[in-house]
């Protein structure tokens, strides 16, 4: 990744008509929105996915999970749900801070 969010999503598909995308609105509000909200939601991201990376070990799941990560780096189901996380972590912090 080049570090530009903008271009890489937009490689993707992944920008709306407004030519905003879901990384590109979450970066923007987590700059101005209050930080420890924003601390607290990437918090509850990570949690998950500690979460998840645990079920997985303790499944000795993994060699097999490290091949399917290399397998889907790029992969538009991917794609789609790390956009609805950040579209998730965008909801819940400008809902807090409303």
């Amino acid at each position: 990744m080049n570090g530009n969010h903008d271009e890489d999503e937009e490689e993707y598909g992944l920008g709306d008509f407004f030519g905003r995308t879901p990384q590109s609105s979450y970066f923007e509000i987590a700059k101005t929105a209050n930080q420890n909200i924003v601390e607290n939601e990437i918090e509850k991201v990570f949690r998950r996915l500690a979460v998840a990376e645990r079920m997985l070990e303790e499944r000795e799941l993994d060699d097999e999970l490290e091949r399917e990560i290399s397998r889907t780096v790029i992969d538009k189901d991917i794609d789609e749900r790390t956009a609805t996380v950040f579209i998730d972590l965008v909801g819940a912090i400008v809902t807090q801070c409303e």
